[in-house]
């Protein structure tokens, strides 16, 4: 990759977990692979009154370990020079001037302001910024999800960001989008003529997208308190892979032309009527449990949760599509915290043959399936039935496996390093639009209603399980199952 042109980032929330667990390790990889200038700066700050160096030796002692082999000691110290310190308060305008004296006069240098804190400073973050003069033509902004806690709360902060920043200026991120999987489906779709055809209502099934954690709130019971998973994980995560499985082919690869096709998916969803959300969703919570052998606490146990806590830490969903392509297909979406497994994958089951040839229905129990993984592995499996070997015409189903790691040998990029250099070139197509975003709250909404107007709680779980029962209900009334089920 080339080397970026000089460029200054502000990284709001500094010391933060973010920071420190994903933003600061992807741009040290870029020091790494040679493509951040000696030019570029990098002015983390946060409330902390540190100096440069105690927040230099933070920062290393805490980006290590995420760092792993690729951690050398030279390179820290090139990434180090880069990195400046700047102890304020967001909310306070007196902080900004000094901001300003340390970026300098340099109005054709490109600004990256990240805003990784609580979405509750975004406005005074944008107000600030906007008052000093530090916005510049070619300045941008990344903000962190969740964007509020409902429509209306999402409007209020776009609105606030976007008094100051213009929409072509606002990099709405969802690292999920910066996945080598993801990018793959893409390419698989529209880089292939093979499966484009196949790609529609008359040969496929059903879709399931599944993103399964193994850790629970680990320490956020405060904010999960207000969050739960349909806000944190399905409203933007699960919907924009939903997105990327389900919209239409593109005129090109132009940001607009990638997220008009995603918009066009958003506004097709099925709305949810209050019948609809009692038949087609289910909502859980985890108690206490095993996770790889180690017993787990219930979410109600957990700090910072109500005892009586109805939020929930697992949602599953049927949407549906009134598209021609996708009318009929129903699109399972799974979440959840203390789950059986570390998984994010999205399954596409094809329909079995029309006519089965070959003996009795055992034949072909196991139809065709393409499994596109992001975690723990990242690959591409497409299932097929073959003959086994013998003197009988037995099918066995096999799969043509796409290892990502043992086709392409140079390192791949992580989702957040991707991210940051395309917001650092001004790159669009892989950030979500105001429009988009807007979609997405306005049809889980019904979702969140319903649950708040009901006095049914979630249905409990055992952590270190698949989640509850229901779950597996949802998708045994259309005859299927989940794919660790099948």
């Amino acid at each position: 990759m080339k080397t970026l042109p000089d460029f200054d980032m502000v990284l709001f929330g500094g010391t933060g977990d973010l920071a420190m667990r994903k933003l600061l390790p992807a741009l040290y990889q870029q020091v790494k692979a040679g493509t951040l200038s000696a030019g570029s700066r990098i002015l983390a700050a946060a409330r902390k009154q540190l100096s440069r160096e105690a927040f230099l030796e933070l920062a290393e002692a805490t980006c290590r370990p995420f760092l792993g082999e690729s951690y050398d000691p030279d390179t820290w110290r090139s990434f180090a020079d880069r990195i400046h310190y700047f102890p304020m308060d967001v909310q306070s305008g007196a902080s900004y001037g000094a901001l300003g004296e340390r970026l300098g006069q340099h109005p054709d240098r490109v600004r990256v302001f990240y805003y990784s804190t609580s979405p509750d400073f975004f406005a005074a973050i944008s107000a600030h910024l906007g008052a000093t003069g530090l916005i510049t033509a070619d300045s941008r902004v990344v903000v962190e999800k969740p964007l509020g806690h409902d429509l209306e709360s999402s409007r209020e902060i776009n609105d606030a960001v976007g008094r100051h920043f213009a929409e072509r200026q606002i990099f709405r991120i969802d690292h999920y989008l910066g996945k080598e999987p993801v990018q793959n489906l893409l390419a698989l779709r529209f880089g292939n003529v093979l499966f484009e055809p196949l790609w529609r209502r008359e040969w496929v099934q059903d879709v399931q997208i599944t993103v399964a954690e193994q850790l629970g709130v680990e320490g956020r019971g405060d904010f999960y308190e207000r969050t739960g998973a349909l806000r944190d994980m399905l409203q933007n995560h699960l919907l924009q892979l939903l997105c990327i499985v389900a919209m239409e082919p593109p005129t090109s690869s132009d940001p607009d032309a990638v997220r008009d096709e995603k918009l066009k998916v958003l506004r097709s969803l099925k709305p949810f009527t209050p019948q609809d959300v009692v038949t087609k969703t289910v909502r859980g919570q985890y108690k206490a449990g095993a996770v790889g052998s180690r017993p787990v606490a219930g979410y109600a146990q957990e700090p910072g949760v109500a005892a009586d806590s109805r939020t929930e830490t697992f949602v599953a969903v049927k949407a549906e599509i009134d598209t021609w392509r996708w009318a009929g297909v129903p699109f399972f979406l799974r979440t959840g915290k203390r789950m059986s497994d570390k998984l994010a994958e999205i399954v596409i089951n094809f329909r079995q043959v029309p006519h089965p040839i070959f003996g009795g229905a055992d034949h072909t129990s196991r139809a065709n399936r393409l499994i596109i993984r992001m975690q723990p592995d990242e690959s591409m499996r497409l299932y097929l039935m073959a003959k086994q070997p013998g003197d009988a015409m037995t099918l066995h189903p096999v799969n043509l496996n796409l290892d990502f790691e043992e086709s392409f040998r140079e390192r791949r990029l992580e989702a957040y390093e991707r991210l940051l250099l395309d917001a650092i070139r001004g790159k669009l197509t892989l950030f979500v639009r105001r429009d988009e975003q807007e979609a997405a709250w306005h049809w889980v909404e019904p979702i969140l209603d319903s649950w708040a107007a009901s006095e049914d709680r979630p249905k409990l779980y055992t952590a270190g399980s698949w989640g509850p029962a229901g779950s597996s209900a949802l998708l045994s009334r259309d005859g299927l199952a989940w794919n660790e089920e099948d």
